[in-house]
């Protein structure tokens, strides 16, 4: 798993101190979403599509660090948007870093070299660049010719300054296995610390609707990448737990935990997860944990939520399957996902054709978590 120590035993004292205080529904990282305007059009991104005078708004220094310290999770993810347009972002980077949190500054890297000097290298700080293939592949996905270089000419030049630096990838349907095999063996030919990889959620606003990958062909297609991987004998290194990994792959079933990856934005915090914009936003994040309708969410209970196998909402629960069953992770890390065999069944539908899912009421005791209390007060 391509996380240092250092976080590796940070993040588990904090997942062993929520555990033992309590507290089942905590976050283990949180989404900041600083602003929506972005310098692409990718064909499976909808953030961007809000009015000009929405895109033109940034989340103050203040208003970011105090959502930081109000969710108190251990890492924090910065997507947008770009957030390198946002002119204070170096001083919110450092002020979460202050508060020894780890950030991965989410960015399709084309401003990096610009900026790279207003940031210092830290063990707390990663450039996670986004690179979704190899260089035809990753233009066609962002919709501009260049920018494939660019990405990797500012990994290159990231690495030269002594910083952490991932790629974050995502998965879109008709992925030949082949190519996305080889373009894992050349990432890591960079030196990069590891991938992180999902399969792409449709989001509602997306320009294109006909990108998105089923649940069933997202476990069929990483299986397929995954077999390539032990075939050649690639040293891939994941961001990521090994059970999430093992779950792409059809081989657990887990309802996601959408409280473990808590998203701020200019409009508050986002109910109930990063990907379903639609829902509302609370104003605190006690309001969030506290107020949100966690039972109507989650596959099988919402029509919305069928197809994602997103690392925002699976992560979590994989985790909290790795301190359930250590002796079950560690076989899955030493051997990685298993490539054949039955997949695990998916969750049961328990709501009818024809439900308004703004009007799912499914008892919370029925929605299984890993390693999770399910019960209304878990988290308050």
């Amino acid at each position: 798993m391509g996380i240092p120590l250092i976080q590796q035993t940070k993040i588990a004292r904090y997942i062993l101190g929520k555990k033992l205080s309590g507290n089942h529904r905590y976050p283990l990282a949180m989404m900041l979403e600083p602003l929506f305007q972005c310098n692409l059009a990718c064909v499976g991104c909808g953030k961007i599509d809000h009015p000009k005078d929405i895109l033109r708004k940034r989340m103050s220094v203040e208003d970011a660090l105090r959502a930081v310290d109000e969710c108190d999770a251990p890492v924090v993810s910065i997507p947008g948007g770009e957030p390198l347009i946002h002119k204070d972002m170096p001083q919110i980077v450092q002020g979460i870093i202050a508060r020894e949190k780890f950030v991965y500054l989410c960015t399709n890297a084309i401003l990096l070299a610009k900026h790279i000097d207003e940031y210092t290298p830290s063990p707390y700080f990663t450039w996670s660049i986004h690179l979704d293939g190899l260089q035809k592949r990753h233009d066609e996905s962002v919709c501009m010719e260049g920018v494939f270089d660019k990405a990797v000419a500012a990994i290159k030049l990231a690495l030269s300054r002594g910083y952490r630096v991932t790629i974050n990838c995502t998965l879109f349907n008709k992925e030949p296995p082949d190519e996305i095999a080889d373009f894992f063996d050349y990432a890591m030919s960079l030196g990069i610390e590891g991938i992180t990889v999902s399969p792409g959620y449709s989001y509602q606003h997306a320009p294109r609707q006909d990108v998105f990958l089923g649940r069933t062909e997202s476990k069929e297609l990483f299986r397929e990448i995954f077999k390539r991987g032990k075939e050649r004998k690639s040293k891939w290194v994941f961001n990521q737990s090994s059970m999430f990994l093992d779950f792409l792959a059809g081989n657990q079933r887990y309802q996601c935990t959408p409280w473990s990856n808590p998203t701020y934005s200019i409009f508050g915090w986002q109910k109930p997860c990063y990907l379903l914009v639609d829902e509302g936003y609370a104003p605190t994040y006690k309001a969030l944990v506290e107020e949100t309708q966690w039972e109507n969410y989650g596959v099988g209970i919402n029509p919305k939520c069928d197809n994602c196998m997103a690392h925002c909402g699976f992560e979590g629960s994989a985790v909290n399957d790795t301190f359930a069953n250590p002796l079950k992770a560690m076989r899955v890390a030493m051997f990685g996902p298993r490539t054949d065999g039955t997949m695990a069944p998916d969750l049961p539908v328990q709501y009818g054709d024809h439900v308004d899912a703004s009007t799912v009421r499914i008892p919370v005791s029925t929605i299984q978590h890993p390693g999770m209390d399910t019960s209304a007060e878990a988290g308050r």
